[in-house]
């Protein structure tokens, strides 16, 4: 255990002093058992304030000298919040020297705060990062959504009607996800990383946030694409998947090592219409004759990544002074020159927009001020009308906007807007807006979504339920892989969806 203790150490290290992510570096550690090491990193960090401050009360550090900061912190974790000390020599000897005098800090914080079990001292961000279901993309280039419910049924997962059960029953039990159709829901517990469908490339374990911006800007099959800021290549395989491999994405990156991961996700996934670039796309040149067809954008940028809690790098975030706003006024000048530049292309007629970031700065901000400079020509279409969570009110027209969150929508934060073409006509705006059997279309207007209330909002999500249940029966029964048509929505504003943020 003292290499497992050794190994997480250093880690936690190289995190605090930002020299890499928890899940990178967890990969390339060369202890062997990288879920359990992910998993003590984590809890780790977790508890790493917690810890701070019993180190200084019982001036642990000072006393054993031998030890350093990041390996006390492992030990520590481990004497009071996990299993206990599995180790033995002089580093199990250091903790027992000093067990009573951490017992009683830890209990003076819990008296201080007014608690009573250890997980009641870790904050809300971080509980509610437990509590994010493990959301399943299907795959359809290479599966239905009928054939994956069916294999996850013969496995013994109990399929929900009622997707507030999800965390009550359980754990091999599933829903399929209201707004998205091509998206399952398991309990946050569930781990697939090993299950034969993913290894297969028939599912995708991605974020339900991350698969907004696909699912809002819907390509049709035949499209030209661009994939702005693309590895390492969950929405641009999601793009491939809604576009049935028909057409043509333009894929550019500047991390060569993140294109070589995603262009094994392409071929795993079966994506083939899909051409790679290791170039900013700062630097295409939106008059090239081979980006005249280009007629939709996704556009993820860079950015600060403080939406993302599942992958607990929020652990160590430190969103306060000057350096962290130099940092947003830096990003945001960026993400505002990528969105003019993809605005830029001659044959554009919708460009999604998109960041894991909860900053008004780096979102409704940078929106803003794009369609300032766009001198009139895109404006701003109303999306997913029955989502609750929308743009921050500080321009008009931002609550056609959508935000995403843990606490409201149990998903990493999101923001997605949709930029549309003036004189595209109206019903290429409404796009995306069609629905599973391509029968009876809601008829609410998008020009007047911004007037409808929260209330009603969350009316129309409850009346649709019942139809979308009755329409994914029918999908399912009838056994036929789900194909681009058949994967639309209900409501005639539903036009829907990681950094760049290291979650595509």
């Amino acid at each position: 255990m003292a290499s497992l203790y050794s190994g997480a150490s250093k880690i936690v290290d190289k995190v605090i002093k930002k020299k890499g992510t928890i899940k990178s570096l967890v990969i390339e550690s060369d202890f062997e058992n990288k879920k359990i090491l992910y998993a003590l990193v984590c809890e780790t960090l977790k508890y790493k304030k917690i810890i701070d401050e019993i180190l200084e009360q019982t001036d642990l550090l000072k006393l054993e000298k031998q030890l350093k900061l990041s390996f006390a912190l492992v030990l520590v974790y481990e004497f009071l919040f996990g299993h206990g000390l599995k180790c033995g020599g002089k580093f199990k000897q250091c903790i027992s020297r000093n067990k009573s005098s951490l017992n009683s800090a830890l209990a003076r914080i819990k008296i201080r705060e007014k608690v009573s079990s250890n997980a009641d001292l870790l904050s809300t961000k971080t509980k509610v990062a437990g509590s994010i279901p493990r959301y399943v993309r299907v795959n359809l280039l290479l599966t239905s959504i009928r054939d994956v419910v069916q294999h996850f049924k013969n496995e013994g997962y109990n399929m929900l009607e009622i997707p507030q059960d999800l965390l009550k029953k359980e754990r091999k039990s599933f829903h399929m996800d209201e707004d998205i159709p091509d998206v399952i829901v398991f309990p946050p517990a569930t781990d697939l990383h090993n299950h034969p469908l993913y290894l297969k490339g028939h599912i995708i374990l991605q974020d339900k946030a991350s698969c907004l911006p696909a699912h809002v800007l819907d390509p049709p099959p035949g499209s030209h694409v661009i994939d702005a800021c693309a590895a390492p290549g969950n929405k641009t395989s999601h793009l491939a998947s809604r576009m049935n491999n028909k057409g043509k994405i333009h894929a550019f990156d500047t991390d060569s090592h993140r294109l070589s991961t995603m262009k094994k996700l392409m071929t795993t996934a079966g994506v083939s219409c899909v051409t790679m670039r290791n170039m900013s796309f700062l630097k295409v040149d939106p008059s090239a004759e081979e980006y005249n067809d280009v007629e939709y954008i996704v556009l993820d940028p860079s950015c600060s990544g403080s939406g993302i809690v599942n992958r607990m790098d929020h652990l160590t975030d430190d969103e306060k002074g000057d350096d962290f706003q130099r940092r947003l006024d830096s990003l945001s000048q960026f993400q505002l020159t990528a969105l003019l530049h993809a605005l830029s292309f001659p044959s554009v007629k919708k460009v999604v927009y998109s960041t894991c970031s909860v900053h008004r700065q780096e979102n409704e901000d940078v929106v803003k001020q794009a369609l300032s400079k766009s001198q009139g020509e895109f404006e701003l279409s109303p999306i997913m009308a029955a989502w609750t969570n929308r743009g921050l009110p500080v321009f008009p027209g931002a609550e056609r906007c959508i935000r995403a969150s843990p606490e409201v929508n149990q998903t990493n934060g999101f923001f997605v807007a949709l930029f549309t073409r003036k004189e595209v006509d109206s019903e290429h705006t409404n796009g995306s807006v069609t629905n599973l059997d391509q029968v009876n279309v809601h008829t609410e207007s998008c020009h007047n979504e911004e007037k409808i209330s929260p209330l009603k909002r969350k009316m129309m999500k409850n009346s649709s339920k019942k139809n979308k249940k009755q329409k994914l029966d029918m999908a399912l029964e009838d056994g036929d892989k789900l194909d681009k048509n058949k994967l639309k929505q209900d409501e005639v504003c539903d036009v829907t969806l990681n950094k760049k943020c290291n979650v595509k």
